[in-house]
């Protein structure tokens, strides 16, 4: 779950750290996601194969809902075929609480357009299929107001940032988190604007754990 209101500038960490996880101060995580330029030459999302049948394939629930039921600040009660009935989420991006899941879209912190030109084009099936199901790190996944998510669409921090202003650190890093834990690339423009991002997020530690 993430959190709401002054503490999601806290926001820096997966919910758990593996053995074999990195840790970097902000600027040089950035400076260490190689940089290249970009293409979206045969990008469909259909390419990307999501949502599957997450990771408890006997609950009745895809990755979206899983992902819905997790970050949830009030549970929701998970009827037959998984229907959601009641409940209440944090949209971190816009400062929003909603109370129905129909509210709320799971996107991918990097877009799927996004990830194809950073180096998923190159990517088997499989691979695209684990990255567009990642339940490995709470932060590859988000439950945001639909509204958020759709003026984002596949733009990268260069292009838009959450309205809310106090989710800017928690969503450079969280970017940064996922392009490193994939080994996704940046583009010039994207490079620069996260790096002058993060000068205004002193002290913040990237924390990452390699996909497997």
């Amino acid at each position: 779950m993430r959190a709401s209101g002054a503490t999601a500038c806290l926001l820096a960490l997966p919910a758990a750290t593996a053995p074999d996880a990195e840790a970097l101060p902000l600027d040089k995580a950035i400076a260490a996601i190689p940089q290249a330029a970009e293409s979206r030459t045969g990008y469909s999302r259909a390419t990307f194969t999501h949502w599957n049948v997450g990771a408890k394939p006997d609950d009745g629930c895809d990755t979206r809902n899983e992902v819905l039921v997790a970050e949830a600040v009030s549970a929701p009660t998970v009827e037959a075929g998984c229907r959601l009935q009641g409940g209440t989420w944090w949209s971190y991006y816009d400062a929003r609480e909603l109370g129905t899941a129909a509210g709320l879209d799971v996107e991918h912190m990097i877009p799927l357009a996004e990830a194809w030109e950073s180096g998923a084009s190159q990517w088997t099936a499989a691979r695209r299929e684990a990255y567009a199901n990642d339940l490995g790190d709470a932060r590859a996944l988000v439950a945001v107001s639909a509204a958020s998510h759709r003026s984002k669409g596949e733009q990268d921090p260069a292009q838009w940032l959450p309205p809310n202003v106090q989710a800017t650190c928690p969503y450079v890093i969280e970017w940064t988190a996922v392009k490193l834990r994939w080994k996704l690339t940046a583009d010039t423009e994207e490079r620069e604007s996260l790096t002058r991002l993060a000068e205004g997020c002193s002290g913040a530690t990237v924390t990452y754990t390699p996909a497997p």
